[in-house]
């Protein structure tokens, strides 16, 4: 099942498919970031400046925030959907936008601007940790950005919202 289709009768909003999809974009990485790193490998919380049980609470805050945004987004796509305004190329290139702009912003401010967590503990060189994190993101970036450009020559410079 694709993301929608572009009607040619109906006005699509390439704008309002981008950032809806790159809001289920950002919050599916957080899921993923949440789910692997934080439960499964046990490498991290979010919050890993005091307890385990303020560390735990931090990764339930994150949890709550990734579902909320995640619904929330749902709900524009699929307005979108309704409507018939879905620019599906544009959602694509938004939904990795999203997921790459989740993860650079984690790598770069979580990690060493406010150093609320380090994605591993214990290691000898956390520097290959972080380039592969930020790599992946910026490749996740480059992906949407591409993918963005695209989009624009499909649909054309017009006054699409």
């Amino acid at each position: 099942m694709g993301m929608g289709s572009d009607r040619p009768h109906s006005p699509v909003e390439r704008g309002r498919s981008m950032t809806a999809a790159a809001l289920i974009g950002a919050a599916l990485m957080a899921a993923v970031d949440e789910i692997v790193f934080h439960q499964l490998l046990g490498w991290h919380h979010f919050f890993d400046r005091a307890t385990p049980a303020v560390g735990l609470l931090s990764d339930g805050l994150l949890h709550t925030a990734e579902l909320l945004a995640l619904v929330a987004g749902f709900v524009l796509w699929a307005d979108l959907r309704r409507r018939g305004t879905l620019s599906s190329a544009h959602a694509r290139a938004g939904l990795l936008l999203g997921a790459g702009g989740f993860q650079l912003f984690d790598g770069l401010v979580d990690h060493k601007v406010l150093r609320l967590h380090q994605i591993r503990y214990g290691v000898p060189d956390l520097l290959v940790y972080d380039l592969l994190w930020n790599g992946a993101a910026l490749a996740l970036l480059a992906a949407g950005a591409v993918l963005a450009v695209r989009a624009r020559a499909v649909t054309g410079p017009g006054t699409g919202r």
